[in-house]
C-alpha cells in the first residue's frame, strides 16, 4: 500500500462557482499551505463565473490537476458548434473571452481518469469489468484523440448512448463513445456493464436490475479507492475504497473537498445558482 501525501486533496464539482472556490482553497490554505488539488471535472456550467473559475484553475499550474467531465466535454463541442447551448447554461463568458482559444486547448488536453497513492480518480463512474490498469489505458485512447489534430471531428461522433455496454472487441467511435459515457455520465449499469442514463436521482430512480456502479458486485476496481464526482442527489459517500463529492454546489449545497490522508472534510455552503428542472 502506498503511503498518501498528507498535503493531497480531491475536490468536488464546481460548475463556475468561482466564490465558492475562493472560500475553499483559503480554508485549506489555513490549515495545509502547500495543499495540492486533483479537482475530478464538471469545472464549468450552470454557476455564475464559469470563466473566472477556469482561469482560476488553470493558474493554479503544478498544484492541481483536473479531470475532464460532461460538463466540460459540452463547453468544448460548444465552442465549435457542435452542441447547441442550453437555457441553464452559463458558458457565454467563455466563449467570448479573449483567452477563449488557450483556455479550451488547456481543458481539452486534461486527463479523464488518474491514479495517484491507490486512488482512482473520475468524473462520473468505471464499469465493473474494468480493472484500474484497464481504467487508465482507456482514458488514454481518449485523451490521445482529444490532444490530437482531429479530436474536433470526434466530438461530432462522440454524443450518443449506444453501445452501452462494454466490448474489448468495439472499435473507432463506438469504443471511444463507450470510454467516454462511462467515465463522464455513468451513474447506474447492470451487473453485466450494461449502462443506463435516464435515471439520475436517487438509488430508487433505477430500472430493474440496474444499480449504482460501484454497488455491482465483483466490481474489479474494489482493489483501489474510486474518487468520483457527478451524482449531487447521492451527496456525499465516504467508504472504505470509495469517495463521491458532488454535494451540489451549484444547487445551493456545500463545496467539498477531502484531504485523502486522513479522510478530512472541508466544506463550504454554496448559495443557489440553479434549481432543478
Amino acid at each position: 500500500m502506498t503511503s498518501i501525501s498528507s498535503n493531497l486533496f480531491a475536490i468536488g464539482d464546481l460548475q463556475g462557482c468561482h466564490q465558492s472556490l475562493l472560500e475553499l482553497l483559503k480554508r485549506v490554505d489555513a490549515t495545509t499551505p502547500d495543499a495540492h488539488f486533483i479537482f475530478v471535472g464538471d469545472l464549468v456550467n450552470r454557476g455564475p463565473q464559469s470563466l473566472a473559475t477556469l482561469r482560476l484553475i488553470r493558474s493554479l499550474g503544478d498544484r492541481a490537476q483536473a479531470l475532464l467531465g460532461n460538463h466540460d466535454l459540452h463547453l468544448l463541442a460548444a465552442a465549435h458548434g457542435i452542441r447547441k447551448l442550453h437555457k441553464s447554461d452559463t458558458l457565454d463568458e467563455i466563449l467570448n473571452a479573449p483567452d477563449r482559444e488557450e483556455l479550451l486547448d488547456w481543458l481539452r488536453h486534461r486527463p479523464l481518469a488518474l491514479l495517484q497513492q491507490d486512488h482512482l480518480f473520475l468524473h462520473a463512474g468505471v464499469l465493473p469489468q474494468w480493472s484500474a490498469s484497464q481504467t487508465l489505458a482507456l482514458a488514454q485512447e481518449v485523451e490521445n484523440v482529444l490532444r490530437g489534430p482531429h479530436w474536433v471531428d470526434f466530438l461530432r461522433e462522440m454524443y450518443g448512448n449506444q453501445p452501452t455496454r462494454w466490448n474489448d472487441a468495439l472499435q473507432g467511435n463506438d469504443r471511444l463513445r463507450c470510454i467516454v459515457n462511462a467515465l463522464t455520465r455513468l451513474r447506474f449499469c447492470t451487473e453485466d456493464g450494461t449502462m443506463e442514463f435516464n435515471a439520475k436521482e436517487s438509488v430508487g430512480t433505477a430500472l430493474p436490475g440496474y444499480l449504482p456502479w460501484f454497488d455491482v458486485p465483483h466490481r474489479q476496481t474494489q482493489d483501489v479507492t474510486v474518487v468520483y464526482g457527478h451524482w449531487s442527489t447521492m451527496g456525499l459517500v465516504l467508504r472504505p475504497n470509495l469517495i463521491g463529492l458532488d454535494t451540489g454546489c451549484v444547487w445551493g449545497g456545500k463545496l467539498t473537498a477531502v484531504r485523502l490522508a486522513d479522510r478530512q472534510l472541508v466544506q463550504v455552503s454554496c448559495p443557489q445558482a440553479q434549481r432543478p428542472g
